[in-house]
């Protein structure tokens, strides 16, 4: 069984848009931006974030932030850096929106959850921190009214 010529270029596509995934988290600390990224990729800026926001359910902009959030979260958690040098640490060029872009993604500000991990709290695995502790956008988090459904 054969498949089609436009089966086989969203496959291409789609092969091409993991590799994009995989560079943001390889590379989240770097300067990369969708223009950067597409060009890697050998796709217009439009069609990438098009074609990345289908597959992964979020613009390539939003999940190099959201790489970028959860790496802060585990320095802020280590404790030994200032919130300033997490967030050069990150990648990001400016503290105003490395914090209103953590405080959107986690709930808290940054100064916030620094002061919080800073308590002691039951050890787990990393793993399991990191799968807890995952930002989830507000808009994304589950809403009690369908938690009742």
């Amino acid at each position: 069984m054969t498949s089609s010529p436009d089966e086989a270029q969203r496959l291409r596509d789609l092969a091409r848009l993991r590799r994009v995934r995989d560079r943001i988290d390889r590379e989240y600390a770097q300067p990369l931006d969708v223009e950067a990224l597409a060009r890697g990729a050998s796709m217009s800026a439009g069609h990438l974030s098009r074609e990345f926001k289908r597959a992964y359910g979020e613009s390539p902009y939003a999940y190099l932030m959201t790489r970028r959030i959860e790496r802060a979260m585990m320095l802020l958690r280590r404790g030994d850096l200032s919130v300033t040098e997490v967030c050069f640490a990150v990648g990001c060029q400016s503290l105003g929106t490395f914090s209103t872009r953590f405080t959107e993604l986690v709930g808290v500000p940054p100064s916030t959850y620094r002061s919080r991990a800073a308590q002691p709290a039951p050890e787990m695995p990393s793993c399991i921190t990191k799968q807890v502790t995952r930002p989830i956008r507000k808009r994304e988090a589950p809403t009690a009214e369908a938690q009742l459904a």
